[in-house]
């Protein structure tokens, strides 16, 4: 998932290294110009140099090609613009807005952030669970929030229809728990074979939680 993000304090600062520890592609705004510098040497993302509420500097992040966008400055204003730009402009999929003061939440909401959020903790875990992955739903956390329970229900027609699970060579961070089909509860084995219409259930790593729709070419 490419994210960019909008603020290199504290927060935007270890937001960007557990995406990274996600397996995400993260790009961070800084205004300061010298700060900005001390970001570039700390990390190994793009950091780019500028007012995260204004289009050249947006685009220069990447933000045409971006999943989300997540504004972590200390200005509440700052966060919304640069999810509204995101939003409007871009039609940047998901818009999650750091929220300093949390009278400001409502509002945010309202005029169309889709996470606003005033805890800065779980910014990254609320992200994955709350961005669209197709036929995908999340059920629970699993140690943490390291990883997840997901449902898939694999659509009619479906593009490996029949098959097994051996032949996908799937990481080892992701494993297929139980099939549901017609009604029958499989568990699953090697040579067990996917179908079309069948409702999987699988527990993956936050690391590959986002390659499921290429790993069994959802997509």
């Amino acid at each position: 998932m490419k994210v960019v993000i909008v603020g290199g304090g504290k927060v935007g600062y270890y937001l960007t290294k557990t995406l990274l520890e996600h397996g995400h592609e993260p790009r961070l705004i800084e205004a300061d110009r010298e700060h900005c510098q001390h970001l570039a040497n700390e990390l190994d993302v793009p950091v780019i140099y500028g007012d995260g509420t204004t289009l050249d500097v947006l685009e220069a992040a990447g933000i045409e090609e971006a999943d989300a966008i997540i504004g972590v400055s200390g200005r509440d204003e700052n966060n919304l613009i640069a999810c509204q730009l995101a939003k409007q402009r871009y039609h940047t999929p998901r818009t999650v807005a750091r929220v300093n003061n949390p009278k400001n939440a409502q509002v945010m909401k309202q005029l169309g952030v889709d996470i606003p959020i005033s805890t800065t903790d779980n910014i990254a875990r609320l992200l994955e669970r709350e961005v669209d992955t197709t036929a995908i739903k999340q059920l629970m956390a699993i140690n943490r929030g390291e990883a997840s329970l997901s449902e898939i229900l694999l659509p009619t027609p479906y593009k490996l229809d029949g098959i097994a699970l051996t032949e996908l060579n799937l990481p080892q961070e992701f494993v297929v728990a139980t099939i549901v089909r017609n009604g029958e509860l499989i568990i699953p084995r090697g040579l067990t074979t996917l179908q079309a219409g069948d409702k999987i259930m699988v527990i993956s790593s936050n690391k590959v939680l986002h390659q499921i729709p290429k790993l069994l070419q959802l997509e």
